[in-house]
């Protein structure tokens, strides 16, 4: 009888364990996937500013398109082009027809919002006014 306390015992442990893990990882997981959005808008920001300069020097104009994706010659990974109401997926990035913002859809359904600025900029790369804005500080 005092073996199947002792297991049964054991086994809350584990679970117990388990379910902080469990937790752990999630947040390991969000904080990961908000790295990884911050590294992509700011690949994006530096192959707009290539682009301008390239415009620029060359007195081309530059493209009139607010999707900052149409820009950049390499789009996100999980890019999945431009819609006028949001897909249902998640972990993917999407062009708000609509709204004019470039968007990224977290696995939790939270959002990051990019909108591209003409005329001026949020203190981070503005290459004759041209830069791609985060719209929220955190997530939606």
């Amino acid at each position: 009888m005092r073996r199947y306390y002792e297991f049964a015992i054991a086994i809350t442990l584990i679970g117990a364990v388990s379910l902080f893990l469990l937790a752990s990882l999630d947040s390991v997981r969000s904080d990961m996937e908000e790295a990884l959005v911050q590294s992509e808008a700011a690949s994006m920001r530096l192959e707009l500013a290539e682009a301008v300069v390239h415009r620029v020097a060359s007195s081309g104009s530059l493209p009139q398109s607010n999707n900052p994706v149409d820009w950049v010659a390499s789009k996100p990974a999980s890019y999945r082009g431009a819609f006028d109401t949001a897909p249902d997926e998640c972990s993917i990035w999407f062009f708000d027809r609509q709204a004019g913002e470039l968007i990224y859809r977290f696995h939790d359904g939270s959002r990051a919002r990019f909108r591209l600025g003409r005329g001026g900029g949020d203190g981070r790369l503005v290459i004759s006014g041209v830069s791609l804005q985060r719209l929220d500080q955190g997530r939606e």
